[in-house]
């Protein structure tokens, strides 16, 4: 409890302007957090690595003092069959201390199969023909991840919402994006790693998507920003 309300005291502090000035602002720091300082690698598809999404990261740097590495390629998924996968990504991956899996809109957009959370787990002998679905995957992610650093601290950004159709900001539609979220979080669950729900906490909605989105998928540099600071909320004390 008293380690939550000191939290809450310097996240308070962190991102209110009304309390210090600009200058005093940008001389806080969260030196406390485990994972200060620590080297990072993104894996994604363009919502993790367009140039607005520096926005994002440079709070990462500026207060967790991380040194960030992106793998994310445009049109990238969890499946397979979704441009350079984020498998491939991670495969190209070498040792760092964190990796994160910022999931995208591609896999929901591009209608590709969401799959069992037992896809490609031993559950299943690791049927490699199930690395098409998105829960495929992901689990090949999680897997390779700690084959390459079995000390590996891993975490899942959840798909953001978007605004291309209904299915992708609506969570009660019918074989929305929300069912695919619903997915990378039970898998994070099977194996214990913390997860960001950014569909959920971001606080994006109709009413505001034009104030920071630059296009109905893409975030623009201030809807960046206040995604950062979620973010650095969660990289701070998972």
């Amino acid at each position: 409890m008293k380690r939550s309300i000191i939290l809450l005291i310097v996240l308070f502090f962190l991102f209110s302007n009304s309390v210090f000035s600009q200058k005093e602002f940008e001389t806080i720091s969260l030196k406390a957090s485990f994972n200060y300082g620590k080297s990072v690698a993104v894996f994604g598809g363009s919502v993790s690595v367009i140039p607005a999404s520096d926005s994002a990261k440079i709070l990462w740097e500026k207060y967790l003092g991380m040194t960030i590495t992106n793998f994310g390629v445009p049109g990238a998924g969890f499946s397979s069959l979704q441009g350079k996968s984020i498998q491939q990504q991670v495969d190209e991956a070498g040792l760092f201390d964190i990796y994160i899996l910022w999931a995208s809109t591609n896999d929901y957009t591009n209608k590709r199969e969401i799959g069992s959370y037992t896809d490609y787990t031993e559950f299943d002998g690791y049927d490699q023909g199930k690395l098409t679905t998105q829960a495929g995957g992901i689990n090949y992610c999680i897997k390779k991840i700690y084959e390459i650093n079995p000390q590996a601290i891993t975490y899942l950004f959840t798909s953001s919402k978007a605004f291309n159709d209904r299915g992708a900001y609506d969570p009660f539609y019918e074989h929305g994006m929300a069912q695919y979220v619903e997915m990378q979080k039970m898998i994070c669950e099977l194996h214990g790693i913390p997860f960001l729900d950014q569909f959920t906490l971001g606080g994006y909605n109709i009413f505001n998507k034009d104030l920071y989105y630059r296009d109905p998928i893409h975030m623009n540099a201030l809807g960046y920003k206040k995604l950062g600071e979620l973010q650095v909320s969660f990289l701070a004390f998972p």
